[in-house]
């Protein structure tokens, strides 16, 4: 009776397959890594409410691709969002409410009235600074699961605009000359820059209808 067929690998495939996967894996653990770092520095630039998480977004784009970095940067903004509104729940609500000023107040009325679609439209459209609008919310007592997923949901489209810019980058730069990524990001840009244009002036447009006609 002949003997069972030795399916396993010899040696040396088994070792040439190792030598293989190896250099994958450490580049997988490494982009893991850079991720993690690109987004805990994403948390503490929005926690501190500093100036640069637009260029942040360009740059995660133009490192780890459009996708990718609007997952973790929307990550790492939701996260440090959420972690001024649970500071503003505790004692530290009040001196940050008295550090804001009257503009509190100039916030707080649209939460008051619909909470979740106000802050999905603030977030939508910027028209309060980003930290003045984490803080509001809290003061107001809006719920923490409508605060973190209107945030989400909000920054959405801003958070790949960035990010799909930064990724044409990447392939410009690769092809040392402007592409179709670039161009396509550059009018994504644009058109999230006209959103407050157009807002105000269909605002503008409902105040001058809704007033009584002169005779």
């Amino acid at each position: 009776m002949p003997a069972p067929a030795d399916h396993a690998a010899p040696p040396s495939t088994a070792r040439a397959l190792l030598a293989r996967s190896a250099p994958l894996a450490i580049v997988v653990a490494i982009t893991a890594l850079a991720l993690a770092a690109y987004t805990a520095l994403y948390i503490a630039v929005t926690a501190l409410s500093l100036p640069c998480a637009s260029f942040l977004t360009i740059f995660g784009g133009l490192i780890f691709g459009a996708l990718t970095a609007t997952v973790a940067a929307l990550a790492g903004a939701t996260t440090g969002a959420t972690m001024i509104f649970l500071m503003a729940k505790s004692a530290l609500g009040d001196c940050l409410a008295r550090r804001a000023g009257p503009r509190v107040e100039k916030v707080a009325a649209g939460f008051r009235a619909d909470a979740f679609n106000y802050l999905l439209f603030l977030r939508l459209v910027p028209f309060f600074p980003f930290w003045l609008v984490n803080l509001v919310p809290a003061l107001c007592g809006v719920p923490l699961r409508t605060f973190v997923v209107a945030s989400a949901l909000g920054m959405i489209p801003g958070t790949f605009a960035y990010a799909f810019f930064g990724a044409g980058l990447d392939s410009a730069i690769k092809a040392q000359n402007a592409t179709v990524e670039l161009f396509a990001g550059l009018i994504v840009l644009g058109l999230l820059a006209l959103v407050p244009v157009v807002v105000k002036r269909v605002k503008s447009g409902r105040r001058q209808s809704e007033m009584p006609g002169q005779t």
